[in-house]
């Protein structure tokens, strides 16, 4: 057994013990505090299903080989993979569409491969996007973005550029 076995059930019994020596019904708040979040799944909800549902549709028109088809020539001048070209294009959008393509970069090419590892690399480091901005900006009833959007995009082109060059730097720089 492992120290975290029981971490859940000592946090309960130290929030029940909390509750009862500030003499608080765990009952009543503990369903307002279910009600506050189903009344945030209702607001955030026609933004996360629209974009869930544009991203299906994109994926599934071959809107994203077609993509990554017309930025293969760019890919390639840059010395970046473009294998991963669709895990680029879709990161932003999608986090369970970017893991499934990072699994197919993975298992056609290698995760010791030079497009592997800049996949690895794009995964962990960046952020969805779109999916982020969408869920959060419509939970805080933000209409305006400002200069989140952009700054989050510029944060993707610089991770776009850097993968490439770090991994090359780190694994095939040697000499």
């Amino acid at each position: 057994m492992n120290v975290s076995d029981f971490a859940v059930p000592v946090i309960f019994i130290f929030v029940l013990i909390y509750a009862l020596c500030k003499k608080t019904d765990v009952f009543a708040e503990f369903t307002k505090g279910v009600k506050e979040g189903l009344h945030t799944v209702y607001d955030i909800f026609p933004a996360l299903f629209a974009l869930v549902l544009s991203v299906g549709m994109f994926r599934a028109s071959g809107g994203l080989a077609l993509i990554s088809g017309l930025l293969a020539p760019v890919t390639s001048f840059l010395g970046f993979p473009s294998e991963v070209a669709p895990l680029v294009i879709m990161r932003p959008f999608s986090g369970s569409g970017s893991v499934a393509i990072f699994e197919s970069v993975l298992g056609e090419t290698g995760a010791d491969s030079f497009a592997g590892r800049v996949a690895s690399v794009i995964l962990g480091s960046s952020e969805t996007t779109f999916y982020v901005i969408a869920v959060y900006f419509a939970a805080t009833k933000v209409r305006k973005t400002r200069h989140a959007l952009p700054a989050a995009l510029a944060g993707d082109v610089t991770l776009l550029i850097l993968s490439g060059l770090v991994v090359r730097l780190l694994f095939y720089s040697r000499g």
